[in-house]
């Protein structure tokens, strides 16, 4: 048989019985849609993280409560906690520091007319939207004077909006809402800053002043962590510095305890949010893979029950004059178009559900060429390594014994 005849025949064995070809493909198509949909929402998870980072600037420094030592052993306790004394400590007595924004949180229930959501109220200080660099879509941030004044005053983000049913922003603004029972008014919306990934989303906030939060919401003085700002991206060194002297000094540390509390730049969030998004991601793509190695082990065992059913046609071929190598070729050419074609629908599943994340639960997703490129030429290997053994068996059939077959 001829090469080009040998192909012919192989797609003409497929088209006869496209429903078993079809469901052969299967485990393939989920195998390979699955990678590329995981792949693209691990890549696109990181990259919005990175660009938002990015977003707050390189002279940002983030303090938050560490971890106390006791018997050997860490916990969280009182001595791990930062206050608000602590960020008025480096306000007042800070040399190489440009701004201090603390802040508090908790997820709470807000109530507008007749809608109720759960949401995470955020206690901060008036200077909030330029330390995290927001902005005000409509109306206005609070004052720092509203601040001091414990006023019951609130900036909502563009998710809490959906979540109660108001559908023009400007229509809340001036109107009340209820933060644990708490009447607030609204004094502004701001702008979307895009969900960085599944797990967190900053439109779905809503703050309040500080002082505020303390004494009429929260109840206590604990915060949450306290964003510092370094005059420059060289200074950051003498910021840090300047940070760690002060608060050893607040939380009355001996010179040989080590600090309570941690200090991280943009660039530590980068490389930590970034290892911690590939592992994960690695993580799903491997289980994906896993469904392409039972799509494999399907397409080898289909093809094995197919030269079951075609053992007398393959004594015909052989007695008309077909070798092993045509033989062989035929059936592991059935096996890789097999694979090839459930690939190429794999992918576009896998891009179509990445875009679907993207559009309708707001997800950041990116399919790359590398991760479809992996996942088609891994479709091909499926197709060559579980296509041999029914070729070779296929192949090695007795042309005596398999016209005698029924």
């Amino acid at each position: 048989m001829l090469f080009t005849e040998t192909i012919r025949v192989a797609l003409a064995a497929l088209r006869a019985n496209k429903m078993r070809s079809l469901l052969t493909m299967l485990g393939i198509v989920i195998g390979v849609s699955a990678v590329i949909a995981v792949v693209a929402l691990g890549r696109g998870a990181q990259q919005a993280v990175n660009d938002r980072i990015a977003s707050l600037g390189t002279t940002l420094l983030t303090v938050s409560p560490g971890q106390a030592r006791s018997g050997g052993v860490f916990s969280f306790d009182v001595r791990s906690r930062l206050v608000i004394e602590d960020a008025e400590a480096l306000r007042d007595r800070g040399t190489e520091i440009a701004a201090v924004q603390p802040e508090m949180s908790s997820n709470l229930q807000v109530q507008f007319v007749n809608k109720n959501a759960g949401t995470q109220v955020v206690g901060t200080t008036a200077n909030y939207p330029t330390v995290r660099k927001y902005e005000i879509e409509t109306g206005r941030f609070f004052s720092e004077s509203e601040d001091l004044g414990r006023q019951r005053v609130a900036v909502v983000g563009p998710t809490v909006l959906q979540n109660l049913g108001v559908t023009i922003p400007e229509a809340i603004v001036g109107e009340n809402i209820r933060i644990r029972g708490i009447q607030f008014t609204v004094v502004g919306v701001y702008k979307s800053k895009g969900q960085a990934s599944p797990f967190s989303n900053p439109d779905d906030q809503i703050f309040i002043p500080l002082q505020t939060a303390r004494y009429r919401v929260m109840g206590n003085n604990r915060l949450r962590s306290i964003s510092v700002l370094a005059p420059s991206e060289a200074k950051i060194p003498e910021t840090m510095a300047d940070i760690q002297k002060i608060l050893r000094r607040e939380h009355k540390l001996r010179p040989d305890r080590p600090d309570d509390f941690q200090i991280r730049n943009q660039a530590d969030f980068l490389n930590t949010l970034g290892e911690t998004t590939q592992v994960f991601s690695m993580l799903l793509a491997g289980i994906a893979a896993v469904s392409l190695l039972v799509g494999g082990i399907g397409i080898m065992n289909i093809m094995l029950v197919s030269v079951t059913e075609r053992t007398r046609e393959i004594g015909i071929r052989k007695a008309l004059g077909a070798t092993k190598l045509n033989i062989l070729f035929q059936f592991l050419i059935e096996a890789i178009v097999l694979c090839l074609l459930g690939g190429a629908l794999g992918i576009a599943v896998g891009a179509g559900g990445a875009m679907a994340f993207t559009k309708f639960l707001g997800w950041s997703t990116e399919v790359g060429a590398t991760s479809v490129g992996l996942a088609f030429g891994f479709s091909a290997l499926v197709g060559v390594v579980f296509g041999v053994y029914p070729a070779r068996r296929a192949a090695g059939l007795d042309p005596i014994v398999a016209l005698r077959y029924e």
